[in-house]
């Protein structure tokens, strides 16, 4: 871009570059970037790095205040709505108006319904020039979860599966380790990341032991990130020496069991991990009620490594909202294998759930398939 020139869609790309830095580390707030902009050129820049920390515009202001650049008159480029009023940090319309900023160019609007356009009018009457829109199906995007989230309180829903192009996960006898390769791994890695919570069924604990951890999947990041793990588990039949009972990590497992389930083995777990008693919904436990307890935890992104049958429960209780799928290029047939996505399913064609959204992507030999539900 030459030098002096002022480019709003220029900008606010870079800002959400930015913003994306704090994708799986901010939560449960939204990952948020800024640039400040003087005369065509940057004067400031930053992004919101950890819950309850500056937000990403007293970041931008602040890297200006550093490099010895005055920020009056400059223009702010955002991702999402300033906010305007008091939680763990002052509002960011107070320090916007401190600075003597000019003009704000928002990507996003406040997705809570209380707060949406409040801090845009704030900025407005005191005269700063505010404009909206640029770039703003890429800002919601990459706040999806958040935006979910804040609107109904529970968490986004994705269900992440490793499959033959036939869509099976497992042989009959519930071989299923290693189907697709190291780079579809790595991309399940980043799914884990920008989640706050995994879930897996008592069936794939029992078949494949995982340990359910997340770590940074960026060169040479070597965080491992706290994630929540959980089980479904309605007759708590969870080994005492499985992974996610007696790791390091244990304090961030949850087994989720069935009223009906033994007293016995439930005073067992809970010597080691948390154990929640759920209702059930006939056979099963009550996914809605789940998912109602997560969100009051601050949960925003739950990822669903269950298996076919949890994945199926999912989706015909109308509880998922996204896909993350990925195809070896195997088929491995058989009545009795393992699908994917189990439960009941549709019973005629008009029941079929329609994707949207959809992209495909190769990863190494594989493919990868991401779309929204519906």
């Amino acid at each position: 871009m030459p030098s002096g020139c002022v480019d709003d869609e220029f900008w606010m790309r870079k800002a959400l570059s930015l913003a994306r830095k704090g994708v799986g580390r901010v939560s449960p707030n939204p990952a948020v970037g800024a640039v400040l902009v003087l005369r065509g050129k940057e004067i400031g820049s930053g992004w919101h790095r950890v819950a309850g920390g500056p937000h990403a515009e007293v970041e931008a202001i602040s890297d200006a205040m550093r490099r010895g650049k005055n920020t009056r008159g400059s223009t702010l480029y955002v991702t999402l709505e300033p906010c305007s009023t008091h939680g763990r940090t002052p509002p960011c319309t107070k320090a916007i108006l401190d600075a003597g900023i000019k003009r704000v160019v928002v990507a996003a609007t406040d997705p809570n319904p209380k707060h949406a356009g409040r801090g845009l009018d704030l900025l407005r009457a005191h005269g700063i020039r505010v404009e909206q829109g640029i770039c703003s199906d890429r800002a919601e995007s990459l706040n999806e979860a958040f935006t979910h989230w804040i609107v109904h309180r529970t968490p986004l829903v994705t269900l992440k599966a490793a499959m033959t192009l036939d869509g099976k996960i497992a042989t009959a006898a519930g071989e299923s380790k290693w189907i697709t390769g190291p780079e579809a791994g790595r991309e399940a890695m980043k799914l884990r990341w920008q989640s706050d919570a995994i879930i897996a069924g008592i069936n794939t604990v029992l078949a494949d032991d995982p340990s359910l951890t997340c770590r940074s999947s960026r060169s040479g990041d070597k965080i491992r990130k706290r994630i929540r793990r959980i089980v479904l588990d309605s007759k708590a039949r969870t080994p005492l020496n499985a992974r996610v009972v007696s790791d390091e990590h244990r304090v961030d497992t949850i087994i989720v069991v069935g009223r009906g389930a033994s007293t016995r083995r439930i005073a067992r777990l809970e010597k080691r991990v948390s154990v929640w008693r759920a209702p059930m919904r006939g056979d099963r436990i009550s996914l809605k009620w789940l998912l109602n307890r997560l969100g009051k935890l601050d949960i925003t992104h739950l990822l669903v490594e269950g298996g076919g049958e949890v994945n199926g429960a999912f989706v015909d209780q109308g509880l998922a909202h996204r896909v993350a799928f990925f195809y070896a290029p195997l088929v491995l047939g058989g009545r009795e294998s393992k699908p994917g996505v189990a439960g009941a399913g549709a019973t005629q064609l008009a029941g079929l759930k329609n994707l949207t959204d959809v992209e495909w992507r190769k990863v190494g030999a594989d493919l990868m398939l991401t779309a929204r539900i519906g």
